[in-house]
């Protein structure tokens, strides 16, 4: 087995997603985006932590996700804006920037304390899912936990390379459909799905608990 690099997402609803891969669309007939959303290998998502795991632990990922998706359920969330970021090589990416609630920031905090002894930040190009991968790529994972979490933590869901024109109704409310655990690709996307949690189901679990006192 083997070190990967992995992203701890929030999976939008169907509905956010597809207006997510929309505007991604958008980005990449204008400018190329080297970013292409889609439901099957590069999914919209929300990052919760970033890290690099042995493969042998991903079983136990998975079941302390499970607890912790029991304990800290996110509520409804919100898209407010387009956030626009520049990088290092002066590009712009621009992204859906989310309400950062208590209760999603409670969820971030969770997780990246219970997933801590199973995190590494020695990330290298072989523990990413593209063959080709920036050094953008490698500096971002290194340096989540110093820069990107925590006080600095800052929800959004990533749409690609180049600035929105056609800008979609705000505020857009909508609910979380997956705690999911991702290898992460070039661009720190989500490439494949390892793990999987299925809030909706977590959801009416709660529900059903409180009406049966």
């Amino acid at each position: 087995m083997s070190k990967i690099a992995v992203d701890v997402v929030l999976l939008p609803s169907d509905e956010t997603m597809d207006k997510a891969i929309r505007a991604n669309a958008e980005l990449v007939e204008k400018f190329g985006s080297e970013i292409v959303l889609n439901k099957e290998n590069c999914l919209p998502h929300i990052s919760l932590a970033m890290g690099c795991i042995d493969e042998r632990d991903i079983a136990s990922i998975e079941k302390t996700l499970g607890l912790t998706a029991k304990e800290s359920l996110p509520g409804s969330l919100t898209v407010s804006a387009i956030l626009t970021t520049i990088t290092v090589r002066g590009e712009t990416i621009s992204g859906f920037e989310i309400v950062k609630t208590q209760e999603l920031q409670s969820l971030h905090e969770m997780v990246m304390k219970k997933l801590k002894p199973y995190f590494s930040y020695n990330v290298t190009k072989d523990t990413i899912y593209d063959q080709e991968v920036a050094e953008a790529t490698l500096s971002w994972i290194k340096n989540y936990p110093e820069k990107t979490s925590f006080e600095n933590f800052l929800p959004h869901i990533t749409i690609g390379y180049g600035r929105i024109e056609n800008v979609p109704s705000f505020p857009m409310e909508f609910s979380a459909s997956m705690l999911a655990v991702c290898h992460l690709g070039n661009h720190c996307t989500c490439r494949k799905v390892l793990v999987s949690i299925d809030l909706n189901r977590q959801r009416t679990e709660v529900r059903k608990q409180k009406t049966d006192f």
